[in-house]
Protein backbone atom coordinates (compact mmCIF):
# COMPACT_ATOMS: atom_id res chain seq x y z
CA UNK A 1 0.00 0.00 0.00
CA UNK A 2 1.31 3.46 -0.91
CA UNK A 3 1.98 5.59 2.17
CA UNK A 4 0.47 9.12 2.18
CA UNK A 5 2.87 12.01 1.63
CA UNK A 6 4.19 13.68 4.77
CA UNK A 7 1.93 16.54 5.75
CA UNK A 8 2.05 19.60 8.01
CA UNK A 9 1.08 19.28 11.68
CA UNK A 10 -2.48 20.06 12.71
CA UNK A 11 -4.31 21.66 15.60
CA UNK A 12 -7.83 20.64 16.60
CA UNK A 13 -9.63 23.32 18.59
CA UNK A 14 -11.51 21.50 21.34
CA UNK A 15 -11.55 23.77 24.39
CA UNK A 16 -15.03 25.29 24.14
CA UNK A 17 -17.91 24.88 26.57
CA UNK A 18 -20.71 24.09 24.09
CA UNK A 19 -23.39 26.10 25.89
CA UNK A 20 -26.07 25.64 23.23
CA UNK A 21 -25.77 21.87 23.45
CA UNK A 22 -26.48 21.68 27.16
CA UNK A 23 -27.40 19.43 28.90
CA UNK A 24 -25.44 17.07 26.60
CA UNK A 25 -22.24 19.02 27.22
CA UNK A 26 -22.70 19.25 30.99
CA UNK A 27 -20.97 15.88 31.31
CA UNK A 28 -19.22 15.41 27.97
CA UNK A 29 -17.05 17.87 26.00
CA UNK A 30 -18.69 18.71 22.70
CA UNK A 31 -15.90 17.22 20.52
CA UNK A 32 -16.33 13.89 22.32
CA UNK A 33 -20.06 13.60 21.64
CA UNK A 34 -20.79 10.58 19.42
CA UNK A 35 -21.39 11.03 15.69
CA UNK A 36 -21.98 7.93 13.56
CA UNK A 37 -20.67 5.64 16.25
CA UNK A 38 -17.45 7.54 17.07
CA UNK A 39 -16.52 10.57 19.16
CA UNK A 40 -16.89 13.56 16.84
CA UNK A 41 -13.19 14.44 17.09
CA UNK A 42 -12.16 10.95 16.00
CA UNK A 43 -13.39 11.60 12.46
CA UNK A 44 -10.79 14.38 12.22
CA UNK A 45 -8.07 12.11 13.61
CA UNK A 46 -8.88 9.42 11.07
CA UNK A 47 -8.84 11.92 8.20
CA UNK A 48 -5.59 13.54 9.35
CA UNK A 49 -3.86 10.16 9.61
CA UNK A 50 -5.20 9.09 6.20
CA UNK A 51 -3.76 12.24 4.61
CA UNK A 52 -0.27 11.96 6.07
CA UNK A 53 -0.44 14.19 9.13
CA UNK A 54 1.55 12.72 12.02
CA UNK A 55 1.65 15.51 14.64
CA UNK A 56 -1.62 16.78 16.17
CA UNK A 57 -2.22 19.29 18.95
CA UNK A 58 -5.56 19.26 20.77
CA UNK A 59 -6.33 22.17 23.08
CA UNK A 60 -8.65 21.46 26.00
CA UNK A 61 -10.37 23.35 28.79
CA UNK A 62 -13.95 22.27 29.52
CA UNK A 63 -13.98 18.77 31.06
CA UNK A 64 -10.46 18.39 29.71
CA UNK A 65 -9.69 15.39 31.91
CA UNK A 66 -11.85 13.28 29.57
CA UNK A 67 -9.72 13.69 26.44
CA UNK A 68 -6.51 11.83 27.20
CA UNK A 69 -8.12 8.69 28.66
CA UNK A 70 -10.27 8.39 25.54
CA UNK A 71 -7.82 9.41 22.81
CA UNK A 72 -4.50 8.51 24.39
CA UNK A 73 -1.30 9.47 22.60
CA UNK A 74 -2.80 8.96 19.14
CA UNK A 75 -0.74 5.87 18.33
CA UNK A 76 -3.80 3.80 17.46
CA UNK A 77 -4.25 6.06 14.41
CA UNK A 78 -0.54 6.43 13.67
CA UNK A 79 -0.52 9.94 15.16
CA UNK A 80 1.33 11.71 17.96
CA UNK A 81 -1.15 13.77 19.96
CA UNK A 82 0.06 16.67 22.09
CA UNK A 83 -2.39 18.24 24.53
CA UNK A 84 -2.51 21.94 25.34
CA UNK A 85 -4.27 22.08 28.73
CA UNK A 86 -5.76 25.56 28.86
CA UNK A 87 -8.08 24.75 31.75
CA UNK A 88 -5.34 23.36 33.96
CA UNK A 89 -2.71 25.93 33.03
CA UNK A 90 -4.79 29.08 32.51
CA UNK A 91 -8.09 28.52 34.27
CA UNK A 92 -10.20 28.27 31.13
CA UNK A 93 -10.33 28.40 27.35
CA UNK A 94 -8.16 30.99 25.60
CA UNK A 95 -10.47 31.44 22.57
CA UNK A 96 -9.37 30.48 19.06
CA UNK A 97 -6.34 32.70 18.44
CA UNK A 98 -5.24 32.43 22.04
CA UNK A 99 -5.43 28.65 21.85
CA UNK A 100 -3.32 28.57 18.70
CA UNK A 101 -0.73 30.97 20.15
CA UNK A 102 -0.47 28.83 23.31
CA UNK A 103 0.21 25.72 21.19
CA UNK A 104 2.80 27.26 18.86
CA UNK A 105 5.82 25.42 20.35
CA UNK A 106 4.26 22.12 19.17
CA UNK A 107 3.15 23.36 15.74
CA UNK A 108 5.96 25.07 13.87
CA UNK A 109 5.72 27.79 11.22
CA UNK A 110 2.80 26.39 9.15
CA UNK A 111 0.00 24.04 10.17
CA UNK A 112 -3.60 22.97 9.74
CA UNK A 113 -6.34 24.27 12.06
CA UNK A 114 -9.75 22.62 12.33
CA UNK A 115 -12.50 23.02 14.89
CA UNK A 116 -13.32 19.94 16.90
CA UNK A 117 -17.06 20.62 16.68
CA UNK A 118 -17.52 20.42 12.91
CA UNK A 119 -18.19 17.32 10.83
CA UNK A 120 -16.88 17.40 7.24
CA UNK A 121 -17.02 13.86 5.83
CA UNK A 122 -15.41 14.69 2.46
CA UNK A 123 -12.66 17.03 3.66
CA UNK A 124 -9.14 16.14 2.54
CA UNK A 125 -6.12 17.53 4.36
CA UNK A 126 -4.29 17.84 1.05
CA UNK A 127 -0.53 17.46 1.62
CA UNK A 128 0.39 18.97 -1.77
CA UNK A 129 -1.75 22.05 -1.07
CA UNK A 130 -0.18 22.31 2.39
CA UNK A 131 3.31 22.26 0.89
CA UNK A 132 2.40 24.98 -1.61
CA UNK A 133 0.98 27.09 1.21
CA UNK A 134 4.16 26.65 3.27
CA UNK A 135 6.25 27.82 0.31
CA UNK A 136 4.09 30.92 -0.18
CA UNK A 137 3.60 34.11 1.79
CA UNK A 138 -0.09 34.17 2.78
CA UNK A 139 -1.04 34.29 6.45
CA UNK A 140 -3.74 31.66 5.96
CA UNK A 141 -5.72 29.63 3.43
CA UNK A 142 -9.37 29.35 4.43
CA UNK A 143 -12.19 27.01 3.48
CA UNK A 144 -15.51 28.83 3.12
CA UNK A 145 -19.17 27.77 2.89
CA UNK A 146 -22.26 29.66 1.72
CA UNK A 147 -23.74 31.54 4.65
CA UNK A 148 -25.74 29.13 6.82
CA UNK A 149 -29.05 30.07 8.44
CA UNK A 150 -27.39 30.64 11.81
CA UNK A 151 -24.87 33.13 10.34
CA UNK A 152 -26.63 35.03 7.54
CA UNK A 153 -24.32 38.06 7.80
CA UNK A 154 -21.36 36.01 6.58
CA UNK A 155 -17.64 36.66 7.00
CA UNK A 156 -15.90 37.00 3.63
CA UNK A 157 -16.11 37.17 -0.13
CA UNK A 158 -13.97 35.07 -2.47
CA UNK A 159 -12.55 36.33 -5.76
CA UNK A 160 -10.11 34.32 -7.87
CA UNK A 161 -8.82 32.43 -4.86
CA UNK A 162 -8.38 35.53 -2.69
CA UNK A 163 -10.41 36.04 0.47
CA UNK A 164 -11.83 39.57 0.77
CA UNK A 165 -14.01 41.67 3.01
CA UNK A 166 -17.17 43.06 1.43
CA UNK A 167 -20.33 44.93 2.37
CA UNK A 168 -22.48 41.80 2.03
CA UNK A 169 -20.15 38.80 2.32
CA UNK A 170 -21.74 35.67 0.83
CA UNK A 171 -19.50 33.16 2.60
CA UNK A 172 -18.79 32.00 6.12
CA UNK A 173 -15.46 30.70 7.42
CA UNK A 174 -15.88 26.92 7.69
CA UNK A 175 -13.46 26.57 10.64
CA UNK A 176 -10.86 24.78 8.51
CA UNK A 177 -7.64 26.52 7.51
CA UNK A 178 -3.96 26.36 6.78
CA UNK A 179 -2.24 28.92 8.99
CA UNK A 180 1.17 30.58 9.16
CA UNK A 181 2.48 31.41 12.63
CA UNK A 182 2.66 35.11 11.71
CA UNK A 183 -1.14 35.30 11.84
CA UNK A 184 -1.16 34.98 15.64
CA UNK A 185 2.24 36.59 16.36
CA UNK A 186 0.55 39.54 18.09
CA UNK A 187 -1.09 37.23 20.67
CA UNK A 188 0.97 36.59 23.78
CA UNK A 189 1.02 32.96 24.89
CA UNK A 190 -1.51 32.36 27.66
CA UNK A 191 -3.79 35.27 26.76
CA UNK A 192 -7.31 34.94 25.36
CA UNK A 193 -7.94 36.25 21.84
CA UNK A 194 -10.33 35.53 18.99
CA UNK A 195 -9.19 34.51 15.52
CA UNK A 196 -11.88 36.43 13.62
CA UNK A 197 -10.37 39.93 13.96
CA UNK A 198 -6.94 38.62 12.89
CA UNK A 199 -8.44 37.00 9.79
CA UNK A 200 -10.31 40.21 8.93
CA UNK A 201 -7.09 42.23 9.21
CA UNK A 202 -5.25 39.72 7.01
CA UNK A 203 -8.02 39.91 4.40
CA UNK A 204 -7.78 43.71 4.36
CA UNK A 205 -4.03 43.37 3.76
CA UNK A 206 -4.56 40.79 0.95
CA UNK A 207 -2.81 38.04 2.88
CA UNK A 208 -5.61 35.44 2.76
CA UNK A 209 -6.20 32.77 0.14
CA UNK A 210 -9.19 30.47 0.12
CA UNK A 211 -11.54 28.08 -1.57
CA UNK A 212 -15.07 26.79 -1.19
CA UNK A 213 -15.51 23.64 0.87
CA UNK A 214 -16.90 20.76 -1.14
CA UNK A 215 -19.34 18.27 0.32
CA UNK A 216 -21.48 18.39 3.46
CA UNK A 217 -20.50 20.57 6.41
CA UNK A 218 -22.08 20.33 9.84
CA UNK A 219 -21.33 22.95 12.47
CA UNK A 220 -22.47 21.21 15.65
CA UNK A 221 -23.97 24.03 17.67
CA UNK A 222 -27.38 22.58 18.46
CA UNK A 223 -28.98 19.20 19.16
CA UNK A 224 -30.73 19.43 15.81
CA UNK A 225 -27.45 19.87 13.93
CA UNK A 226 -25.91 17.03 15.92
CA UNK A 227 -28.78 14.79 14.83
CA UNK A 228 -28.36 15.87 11.18
CA UNK A 229 -24.70 14.89 11.32
CA UNK A 230 -25.56 11.45 12.65
CA UNK A 231 -25.23 11.97 16.39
Amino acid sequence: MTQPARNLPAMILAAGRGERLRPLTDRCPKPLLPVRGRPMIEWHLLALARDGVTEVVINTAWLEEQFEPLLGDGSRWGLRIHYSHEGRDHGGALETAGGIARAMPSLGPCFWVVSGDIVVPQLRFDAALARRFAQGTDDAHLWLVPNPDFHPAGDFDLCNGRVRRSARPPYTYANVALVRDRLVSSVASGTAARLGPLLHAAAEADRLAGQLLEGPWFNIGTAQELARAGG
